[in-house]
């Protein structure tokens, strides 16, 4: 079996732009965030280095082997592969017609519904992966794995809480009776394809984060930000980093609330990795 890494180290992607430039972008295992005016090449580098992860043989990455023209480098180094997921924000129609016609919910008509759509199945399986282990843990006839138990459902909690206090100004609370992901709204039941776009996008993020069950990953994100109020972005990485404090977070912005928590330090300028 393939040894995860904890995270990413380093992305390389030779001769990016016409004339020979690349990039070297070292990267911090918690919070990596590249910043830039439009058009100095921020969703380039996010969108090659998730080409690079996304056309590696079987997610196996070799240390050292350039592909397409880019190497990704992990921690620990003889680690062979990272399990990571990609969080597209702009809330575009669908226009993939053989998608389309294969959905069997007619509710989902946007890339954040496509993105709901997904993750309502992890969920499900997220689910069903920590009422195993809740069984296990108070089956195993150690007192001390008894107490445990009431652990493991702590991050669900955690999410749970998160989505009601972003939503509280509207009103809608998550139903934390169903196993389907859906909010209640002043006793009406809504589905997560009925929020706006800054909500359903939040819950994209918060749920992606939430379903990798505390494990060490890359989160990758190109331009969060988008239709998400300033008080959203301010909170975010704080969110995402609470639910999962082994989580990597790699993302491009150019908005200065994302980084007015305490994450000063964690930015990188295009200019400055771009050799």
């Amino acid at each position: 079996m393939a040894k995860q890494a904890e995270y990413i180290s380093r992305i390389e992607i030779k001769s990016l732009w016409r004339g020979g430039r690349h990039i070297v972008w070292e990267l911090k295992p918690d919070v990596n965030i590249l910043s830039g005016i439009n058009g100095v090449g921020k969703s380039t580098i996010i969108n090659h280095s998730v080409h690079g992860l996304t056309n590696i043989d079987n997610g196996e990455i070799r240390p050292g082997e350039v592909l397409h023209g880019i190497n990704i480098s992990l921690y620990p180094s003889d680690a062979e592969s990272i399990k990571y997921d990609v969080i597209r924000s702009f809330d575009r129609p669908l226009l993939h017609s053989d998608l389309l016609e294969k959905l069997a919910d007619s509710r989902v008509k946007t890339e954040l519904d496509w993105q709901v759509y997904k993750l309502q199945k992890r969920f499900l399986d997220y689910q069903v992966n920590i009422g195993n282990k809740i069984i296990e843990l108070l089956t195993s006839g150690n007192p001390e794995d008894a107490a445990r138990a009431a652990d493991v459902s702590k991050p669900k909690v955690m999410f749970q809480d998160m989505m009601d206090r972003l939503f509280d100004d509207t009103h809608k609370k998550i139903d934390r009776k169903s196993n389907e992901i859906q909010f209640i709204q002043n006793g009406e039941v809504l589905t997560p394809y009925q929020l706006s776009s800054g909500e359903k996008q939040m819950l994209v993020i918060l749920l992606t984060v939430l379903i990798e069950d505390g494990e060490p990953y890359a989160l990758i994100m190109d331009e969060p930000e988008v239709s998400l109020h300033i008080e959203w972005q301010q909170s975010l990485i704080s969110l995402i980093r609470s639910l999962n404090p082994h989580a990597q977070i790699i993302l491009s912005t150019h908005s200065p609330a994302l980084i007015m928590d305490g994450w000063m330090d964690r930015v990188t300028e295009v200019d400055d990795i771009t050799l």
